[in-house]
């Protein structure tokens, strides 16, 4: 089960280049993000151009901001077989996914962290995906799929999920994209005794 809440921009405002002032599961930090229907066309990611299969009707972009980000704070199930017991014996397993790519050849791109952090809110360990190059993409339109795994580290109860666009070249439009971003736990039997 992904943990992200609204990974795949589907839920709250949006459908349009146009900036959104809120995002639904996540706070913006910085920027103006925009929430973009596949169906919009004129140079943005078409349901033809590489990203996840299946897809929603929506992508997050930077919208027209030089750079945006967007945060959300998960707190980790306490109980269960990905809890705290289980946690704190190395025996949990993270994922972090998430579908990354910007516009035809230019740099602009996405960013995909996550923090680990006790229960005092010191991080413990950290795990980031892209930005994906021009050249990742073969210089076209469109998302590629980056994934990280790693063990939870002990003391971990919360995770801080962090989604940054950054614009590197001219033009008002910040080409970094992002879809299908997710945190899913998985229990193992490996770890500590």
């Amino acid at each position: 089960m992904n943990l992200l809440v609204n990974g795949d921009a589907e839920a709250g405002p949006g459908g349009s280049p146009e900036p959104v002032e809120t995002v639904t599961g996540w706070r913006v930090v910085q920027g103006a993000p925009a929430l973009i229907g596949y169906d919009v066309g004129t140079g943005y990611p078409t349901p033809a151009d590489p990203g996840p299969t299946p897809r929603g009707s929506r992508f997050f972009s930077g919208g027209n901001s030089p750079r945006t980000a967007l945060v959300q704070d998960v707190r980790l199930p306490a109980r269960g077989r990905t809890g705290r017991h289980a946690v704190d014996r190395g025996r949990v397993r993270f994922t972090v996914a998430g579908w990354l790519g910007g516009y035809a050849g230019q740099q602009d791109g996405a960013r995909l962290s996550v923090e680990f952090r006790d229960a005092q809110g010191t991080p413990l360990a950290l795990s980031v995906l892209g930005p994906v190059t021009a050249a990742e993409r073969g210089s076209r339109t469109g998302m590629v799929e980056r994934t990280s795994t790693g063990t939870v580290p002990p003391g971990a109860r919360t995770a801080r999920a962090l989604l940054v666009f950054t614009r590197t070249g001219g033009g008002t439009s910040n080409d970094g994209y992002a879809d299908a971003v997710s945190l899913t736990l998985t229990h193992t039997r490996g770890g500590r005794s």
